[in-house]
This record gives C-alpha cells, structure tokens and sequence, in this order.
C-alpha cells in the first residue's frame, strides 16, 4: 500500500474525495493518507484530518523564505515516509529543493488544460471566455508553474452555465471523481516501477 502525504491550504474538498477513494473506491487497497500538511494553520482541511485521525502539519508561511519553509516541511514529512506528495487545492509553489526531493513523485490537479493556462483562476478563466467546456488536469509537478507531464485529463461541460459558481460546482465533481482514479493509476504504475 502506497503511503500518501496530502497538502492543501483550504477546505480539503479534494482531500475528502481522495479520502472516501481510499476507504471504499479507486484507491481502496491502494493508498493510505499518512500526513495532511498545509502552510494555513486554520485550514478545513486540517479539521478533517485531525477529525479522522490523521496525522497533520501546520507550518504558516510568514517570516519564512520559501526555501526555508519548504526545507522545513521536508524535515516534518521524513518521519511520515510518503510515497507520493499530493497537491489538494494547495496554493503554494514548491521549491526547486522540495521537488527535487521527491522528484517525479508529486502530484497536483489544475481546474484548466495545463497546456492553455497556468497558475490561479483556471476556472475564471473558462468562465470569462465563454467556453463550451474545459478541462481538469491531473500532472507532475516539476520547476515550473503547471508544466509537469500530464497524468490524466477530464473535460468539464460548461454549457448553460451562468456563474462562475456554476463552472466551479461542475469543475470539482470532475475534479472529485477524476483525481482518485487518476492516482491509482499513477501509484499502480510506481508500484511496477519499484
């Protein structure tokens, strides 16, 4: 069973999903969740894991440089032992020193194709086009912002909608269903690898 740590920085609606696969869906028998860390000590996501045993970091952001932050959070995560990192609604650019420490084994959602918008507001940015659909990408993180090798990918059916709420609502049921599956398929793949 491969060990996940789960970092996010808001409501931990991704983790909720990913939590549900591994009890009873795509990642039952697969994953377990070890640690959840976010860099936002009030964070739902925290109050989630701690309400369901999970282990969690809170590591706040101020007077710490990135490198600094990041090369604490590697320090808290050692004793976990994860597997995979994986990125829940983070909103954090990991450093170059955190991915090269668990290179080729972080993974993050974006509520956009990867290849047509990167960074904040993928679902805004749908919204304010118009668009008929979008996509949910499932990728490696490396360096860049959103330039990892793409895992998986879900179009999202945009037609009707008539908010931004709206496009956000259709985007995470996707997201929901998309990023357990997509995980299995990735960590089913390491465990060929390993």
């Amino acid at each position: 069973m491969k060990r996940i740590a789960v970092l996010a920085s808001g409501r931990g609606s991704n983790l909720r999903a990913i939590h549900a696969a591994t009890r009873s869906g795509a990642l039952e028998g697969v994953a377990e969740i070890v640690v959840v860390g976010s860099d936002k000590p009030s964070a739902q996501a925290l109050v989630f894991a701690g309400e369901n045993g999970i282990p969690t970091i809170a590591l706040a952001r101020e007077g710490r440089s990135r490198e600094a932050w990041d090369e604490e959070l590697l320090r808290r995560l050692e004793p976990h032992a994860p597997d995979v990192v994986v990125l829940a609604g983070f909103m954090r650019v990991l450093s170059g020193t955190f991915v090269a420490a668990y290179r080729g084994r972080i993974v993050n959602i974006h509520p956009a194709d990867t290849r047509a918008h990167q960074g904040l507001g993928g679902y805004a940015f749908a919204f304010e086009r118009h668009l008929d659909e979008t996509t949910i990408t499932v990728h490696l993180v490396d360096e860049g912002l959103d330039t990892g090798a793409i895992l998986a990918q879900r179009a999202v059916d945009l037609r009707g909608v008539t908010s931004l709420h709206d496009v956000e609502e259709r985007g995470l049921a996707v997201e929901h269903a998309l990023y357990p599956e997509a995980l299995r398929a990735f960590l089913n793949g390491l465990s060929t690898r390993s």
